[in-house]
C-alpha cells in the first residue's frame, strides 16, 4: 500500500533532503538518523474531517464581501507568529478580519476572493501543507514539523473543514499572487498590516487597500444573535473569572496573583485574555493602562480589575469592577465610587438607536463635572464642560465607550462618520466605562481623595427600544459589591 501524506499526494515526491536548519542548541540529524525517521509510519487516517463549528455563517459574511466589491479580488491574511525572544514566540491569535470570513485559526494562512465568471466569488484558502510522515521537516523543523508543534489540516482536509470551494498550498501563494501584479485588468485589493510578507508581494495601493479594511470593520459593526451569544459566553466566563479573583484578595498578596489568577479561568474556559489584565490597587489605579502588576495589595485601597476572558469563538468580554481590598469601602472612596457609578448610569441611559455615539459620553462627562464641582476640585463645572477648556479631562482622560466584539476595541478601520462621529445602531455593542484618577501628587485635589482610582465598565448591547446590559450579574453598586464580596470569601470558607 502506498504511503500518502495528509494531503493525499506521493511519498516519494516528498521527500526532504535538506532538513530545516536546527536551533543554535540543536546538533542536525545525521543522514542515517534522517532514513531511519522516514521509515514505518502508520498511513494517515482518511477520515474527512468535521465542517468549522458555524461555517454557515463565516460563508455568508464571505457572499456579503462579495457583494461589495464585485469583480475584484480581494486578499485577507490572518498574519503570523510573533517572536517574543530569540526563537521562542507569542501564542497565535489569528486576525479578526480573516477569522470573522472562516473560522479559521491557523497562522500564515491566506484567504482569497476571486472573481467568477457571471458574478460573485470563489472562495480559495492558502494553507500550510501538510505531508506528514513523508517529509523529513516533520521532526526536523522546529516551526511547522508536526512533532514539534503538532499536525495542521493541510490542504485538502482544510478545504473539507472551512467550507470553501478550493485549498492550495502555501507554496503555490508567489505564483499566484505574481499573476495579479503582472494582471492590469483584475483589480485587487489587500487588508494591510496583518501579513508583512503579503504586503511585500504587492505593490500598496493606499486607497484601494484602505476601503477593504474599512469595509470589514464596518460589517462587524454590527452583531448577529450568534455574536452575541458569544458575547454572552465569554462574559459569563469573565463573571466566574471576577469571582476567582476576589477570592484571591483573601490570600494574595500583590496584583500579580490577581493577574494570575484571571488568566487561568481564561484559558481554562477560553482561549485567552482579550487584553493585557488590569490589575491595579491603590494609586497605580491613577494610571489607565496599568498592567505591570507588580504592586502590592494593602488593606485599607482599591483594586481596579479591568479585564476579560477571549472565548474560543475569539470574541472578548471587557469588564472593569474597582473593589475594596478589605471587603469594604472607606468613605472617600464610597464618594468617588458613588459620582462614577452616578456617571455610568447616566451614559447607559444615551444608549439607544439614533443618539450620537458620543452622547453617553457628553452625558457621563456632565455627571462627573458637576460631581468634581461639588467635591471642591473644579471651580466651575459650566467652564470645565466648554469645549475649547475641557478642564474635567484632568481627572478622566478617556471617554466612556469603544465597540467591542473579536476585538476589545473592535470595528478600529471603520470610517469615524459610521463610529465615533456616527448614529448608535440596533446590533452594536459597546463599553460604558468612565473612570475618576486622582493623582496622588495632584494639588487641585483634597488630601482625602488623592491616589483614588475608580473605573465602573459594563458591556452593552444596543437595541430597538434602548440597551441591554450583557454585563448585568457583575454587582456594582457599593453596598452590592460589598455584599458580593463577602459571599464569595464566606464560600471560599466552606
Amino acid at each position: 500500500m502506498m504511503h500518502t501524506s495528509q494531503d493525499n499526494r506521493p511519498a516519494a515526491a516528498q521527500v526532504e533532503t535538506q532538513p530545516a536548519k536546527p536551533a543554535s542548541h540543536d546538533t542536525a540529524p545525521p543522514p542515517a538518523l534522517v532514513e531511519f525517521m522516514m521509515k514505518e509510519w502508520r498511513p494517515a487516517l482518511a477520515k474527512p474531517p468535521s465542517l468549522v463549528r458555524n461555517s454557515e455563517v463565516h460563508q455568508a459574511r464571505r457572499r456579503e464581501l462579495s457583494q461589495l466589491f464585485p469583480g475584484e479580488t480581494l486578499l485577507v491574511p490572518t498574519g503570523h507568529e510573533k517572536i517574543r525572544s530569540n526563537d521562542t514566540v507569542y501564542r497565535f491569535r489569528p486576525g479578526s478580519d480573516f477569522y470573522y470570513l472562516t473560522g479559521n485559526k491557523e497562522p500564515d494562512c491566506i484567504l482569497v476572493l476571486s472573481p467568477k465568471e457571471g458574478g460573485g466569488h470563489r472562495d480559495l484558502l492558502f494553507v500550510e501543507p501538510n505531508p506528514g510522515r513523508t517529509d523529513a521537516t516533520f521532526f526536523t523543523d522546529r516551526a511547522k514539523g508536526e512533532l514539534w508543534v503538532g499536525p495542521r489540516l493541510g490542504v485538502e482536509q482544510s478545504r473539507q473543514r472551512y467550507g470553501v470551494d478550493e485549498c492550495r498550498g502555501l507554496p503555490e501563494l508567489e505564483a499566484f499572487v505574481g499573476s495579479l501584479r503582472g494582471e492590469t485588468t483584475r483589480p485587487w485589493r489587500t487588508l494591510r498590516g496583518i501579513s508583512p510578507k503579503l504586503d511585500a508581494m504587492l505593490p500598496e495601493q493606499e486607497e484601494r487597500d484602505r476601503q477593504l479594511g474599512t469595509a470589514l470593520s464596518e460589517r462587524r459593526l454590527l452583531k448577529g444573535p450568534l455574536e452575541v451569544r458569544e458575547l454572552g459566553t465569554s462574559i459569563a466566563a469573565t463573571f466566574r473569572a471576577f469571582e476567582d479573583v476576589i477570592q484571591a484578595l483573601k490570600r494574595g498578596s500583590t496584583e500579580r496573583h490577581l493577574e494570575g489568577t484571571f488568566a487561568s479561568r481564561a484559558r481554562v474556559e477560553g482561549n485567552d485574555v482579550g487584553y493585557g489584565t488590569i490589575a491595579a490597587s491603590g494609586a497605580h489605579a491613577c494610571i489607565l493602562h496599568w498592567t505591570r502588576n507588580d504592586g502590592k495589595l494593602r488593606a485599607g485601597d482599591l483594586v481596579l480589575l479591568d479585564a476579560g476572558v477571549e472565548g474560543h469563538s475569539l470574541y472578548t468580554a471587557d469588564v472593569t469592577r474597582t473593589l475594596p481590598v478589605s471587603g469594604k469601602f472607606s468613605p472617600a472612596q464610597r464618594e468617588v465610587y458613588s459620582l462614577v457609578l452616578e456617571a455610568q448610569l447616566a451614559a447607559m441611559e444615551a444608549v439607544k438607536p439614533g443618539n450620537d455615539f458620543l452622547e453617553p459620553n457628553r452625558r457621563a462627562m456632565k455627571v462627573l463635572a458637576e460631581g468634581l464641582e461639588r467635591m471642591g476640585i473644579l471651580p466651575s463645572a459650566e467652564e470645565a464642560l466648554k469645549e475649547e477648556h475641557q478642564f474635567y479631562k484632568r481627572y478622566t482622560l478617556h471617554n466612556v465607550s469603544h465597540m467591542l466584539g473579536l476585538d476589545v476595541h473592535d470595528c478600529a478601520r471603520a470610517r469615524q462618520e459610521n463610529y465615533k462621529q456616527g448614529k448608535l445602531k440596533t446590533g452594536m455593542v459597546l463599553t460604558a466605562e468612565p473612570g475618576l484618577y486622582f493623582q496622588l501628587d495632584d494639588r487641585t485635589v483634597p488630601p482625602r481623595y488623592r491616589g483614588i482610582g475608580v473605573r465602573i465598565e459594563d458591556d452593552v448591547l444596543v437595541t430597538q427600544t434602548g440597551y441591554r446590559n450583557l454585563t448585568k450579574a457583575f454587582p456594582k453598586e457599593p453596598e452590592a459589591v460589598e455584599a458580593w464580596m463577602a459571599r464569595v470569601w464566606k464560600r471560599a470558607r466552606r
